[in-house]
């Protein structure tokens, strides 16, 4: 009587070759995953702002900020509210050195947000810090 199944082609090589072979797509992949996260994983040298609440500030000091976004969607540099147009004059020039401090309230809507960001990366800001409050 015949086997149904015929027995596996070997083509000749041992267990351990086999194995071996079997491996070594698994090592390229762990490899690789590792190399993305060595890259995505990028570490900064500039530590962000000191925020409310984290011990070393007394009272209600708020971190510097260049840019505030209100609630309303409003855009105040130094406290005096700006427009689209104004924007790009009253904030300081584009820095890869020292990125562009943005806060904003917690209520804001996130297509605000996402507007300000596009008018600042036309104005040239290719980095930005957006600092926010710490949940209570």
């Amino acid at each position: 009587m015949t086997d149904l199944v015929p027995p596996p082609v070997t083509s000749g090589k041992s267990l351990m070759e086999r194995l071996e072979d079997a491996l070594l797509p698994l090592i390229n992949l762990v490899f690789l995953l590792l190399m993305f996260f060595i890259v995505a994983g990028q570490l900064s040298d500039t530590p962000l702002p000191k925020l409310p609440g984290t011990g070393q500030q007394a009272g209600n000091e708020q971190p510097y900020a260049d840019l505030t976004v209100t609630a309303n969607g409003e855009w105040q540099v130094d406290g005096r509210t700006v427009t689209t147009d104004g924007l790009s004059k009253a904030l300081p020039a584009p820095d890869e050195e020292s990125p562009l401090k943005i806060a904003a309230e917690r209520e804001i809507a996130m297509s605000d947000l996402e507007s300000l960001l596009r008018v600042l990366e036309e104005s040239g800001y290719r980095e930005v810090i957006l600092l926010t409050e710490p949940a209570s």
